[in-house]
Parts: structure tokens; sequence; C-alpha cells
């Protein structure tokens, strides 16, 4: 049986990676810290303190969710060795199929856990703040804002991730026309720090008569949601601070209330806002966490070249600052123009199937490029 001598080959060459990818996770040291962890949380008055009980449960999942995967990888090659080894001494045909089935389901596995191996930068495991602002076209760059927005909102359904919308400007004719939305969930902000840049839409727009190709461009900032007390200095001089009324999907009181808030960090040019909480009060709280978080990074990374890793470049929202491009007339495909990776079904990814082009950044990066 050919197949089965074709599967026997490669996953005898992951042999050498499994036991490289369980040093990379420091199992060993996982599991003594998940001991600690347990006794730990058995002394007496433990649960008392709320706030360190629930981070000693998140570290307590994240560990032996590492060690679990790992150990279930380990246990799928060993079985999948042992199915073929049946297949072949019974000449049985009939399990080639369950057999290339499981193969695929372990291989797509070890992929994953790889790629979040790569995810050791300071916020990785930080959830992300992302802010889409419609650019050069119009009306056809305010749907293409709001394509962007269903996409990634599906990517997040599917982790299992929440979004959160903290702010929401409708298009004049259409779509949107900047959106800022925070996804939680482990790992988000290393994730979709990929996500950051200008992207690209090629299509006949359904906006113009004539039914001519048209290009539209879409900027995307993603920044971590960083929820510790930074020790960042903000003069009240350095800022303008403008209330507005709540409006579109992030609103909680659509003409009722001026509870939206909008700051502007004079020195550098920083603009947050948000009007999603309840409250003009909650709404100043969260966007000054926002504009602390970025100054914060500014500080840390003074140098603009390091400033790129975490925040992105700023580019126009126009030809030629394109970090990927969307075509889909007169064919349809996604490239991006930092890896080269492609793919030719545009409506999966518009669906929110973005992970070949996460993990095609992640190893770019960890490669130096």
């Amino acid at each position: 049986m050919v197949e089965l001598d074709q599967i026997k080959s490669e996953l005898a060459g992951y042999a050498q990676p499994l036991k490289e990818l369980r040093d990379s996770l420091d199992l060993v040291n996982k599991s003594q810290r998940v001991e600690e962890l347990e006794r730990e949380m058995e002394v007496p008055g433990f649960w008392d303190n709320t706030e360190r009980s629930q981070a000693y449960m998140k570290e307590l999942k994240d560990k032996k969710n590492d060690i679990e995967t790992c150990v279930s990888l380990e246990t799928q090659h060993e079985d999948i060795l042992t199915l073929i080894q049946m297949a072949v001494e019974e000449n049985d045909e009939t399990m080639v199929a369950d057999i290339q089935e499981e193969y695929e389901s372990f291989v797509k596995l070890f992929e994953a856990v790889r790629i979040k191996t790569l995810l050791s930068e300071e916020y990785d495991k930080d959830n992300a703040i992302l802010k889409l602002n419609a650019g050069a076209g119009g009306t056809e760059s305010c749907d293409w804002c709001s394509m962007l927005y269903r996409m990634y909102t599906r990517w997040a359904e599917a982790k299992g991730y929440s979004v959160e919308v903290l702010d929401y400007l409708d298009g004049d004719e259409a779509g949107i026309k900047s959106v800022t939305f925070q996804v939680n969930g482990g790992n988000a902000y290393g994730y979709l720090k990929s996500e950051k840049g200008v992207h690209r839409l090629v299509r006949i727009s359904p906006f113009n008569a004539q039914g001519k190709r048209q290009t539209s461009f879409v900027s995307l900032d993603v920044m971590p949601d960083i929820e510790e007390d930074l020790d960042v200095e903000i003069n009240e001089e350095d800022l303008r601070i403008d209330t507005y009324r709540s409006s579109g999907a992030g609103g909680q009181h659509i003409n009722k209330t001026s509870s939206a808030i909008r700051i502007t960090h004079l020195p550098t040019g920083i603009v947050v806002q948000c009007q999603n909480e309840r409250s003009q009060f909650q709404n100043k709280d969260k966007a000054m966490q926002m504009l602390r978080a970025k100054l914060y990074l500014l500080q840390k990374e003074a140098n603009a070249e390091k400033l790129s890793d975490i925040r992105g470049e700023v580019k126009d929202i126009a030809w030629g600052s394109q970090i990927r491009s969307y075509v889909l007339q007169p064919y349809t495909m996604v490239k991006d123009h930092r890896t080269n990776q492609e793919v030719a079904q545009a409506d999966s990814v518009l669906d929110g199937n973005i992970d070949p082009f996460i993990n095609a950044y992640l190893k770019w990066k960890s490669i130096g490029a």
C-alpha cells in the first residue's frame, strides 16, 4: 500500500521536530509549576484574593493545556504508526482513508502548536485592540472596511475569542468609516499583530454604475491591551478631550447623551476613542488606558525601527503601501506582500480563514526577515 508507505515516511520525519517541540514548550518546568500552583491553591484563604486566584487559574489552565496538547501529539503520532502496522499486517485497504484523515489531523495540530511557540514577545499573550480606518476610495473603502471588520470578527469567533466594539463610525452612504474593537482571548495580540498595515481590495465595485474595476484601501492598527498599571506620566494640558454622541454598532446611548470620548495627545498626535461603555466616565477611563498603552510603547521603543515591530509602520492608506492585496475580479486571490503567502480562495479568507497568513508571518518574523 503505497499511500501508507508515504505516510509512514512522513511520520518518521516528525520524530525529531516532536522532541524539539517538547523542549521549546519546556514541559518539565511547566509540570513542576503546575504542581506548585495546585499546592498554593489548596492553602486556606487562597480564594479570598479574587485577582490573584484568577491569575493563578489562568496560568494553570495555560500550562496544563500546553502539556496535554504535546502529550496528545506524541500519542497520536504513535497511534498512527500502530494503525499503519495493523493495516499492512492484515492487508486491510479499508483502513487507508481513516489513517490518512488521522495523519492530516496530526499535521494540523502540530503546525498550530509549533506556531504558538513563536508567540514569545512581551505582549503576545494580551488581548488585542484593532482600529480599522477607511482610506482612499470613498464609499467603496467604507464598504471594504465593513468587510474586513466582518473577516476579523469571524476569525475571532472561530478561535473562541470575544469581540467588544469600543468605537464605531458609519460611512456616509454605506459601510464603516472607522471602527475600534477589542479581541479578547489568549495570545490574541500575538496572532493579530501580523495584520497591522494597509489592506488593498480590487473588485468590480457595486457602487460603480459602469461596472469598472476599482481599488480601495483600509488601514489596520493593532495594539496590545496592556491592563497593568503603567508608569506613564501624562500632563492634563497635553490632552484635548472631546465628547460626542455614541453612534452605530458600538453605541450604548444612540442620540441620547454625549457619552463618547475622544482624547488627543497633542505632543504625539495620538488619538484614542471609546463610546461603548455605559457612562462618559467609563469611556474616558478606557480611552486613557489605551492612551497610556500607546505612550508606554513609544517610551519603551524610542527607536523607530523597534517601534514598527510593535505598532506597525505608519503608512499612507493608498497605493504602494499595502501589506496585503485581495483580488476578487477578474480572478480571485489574496496575497501577502511581506511573506508572499497566497490563497486562491478569497471568499474563504474574507470569511475569516486568515490563519495561513498569520502563520506565514510568524514564521517569517522568527527567521529575522
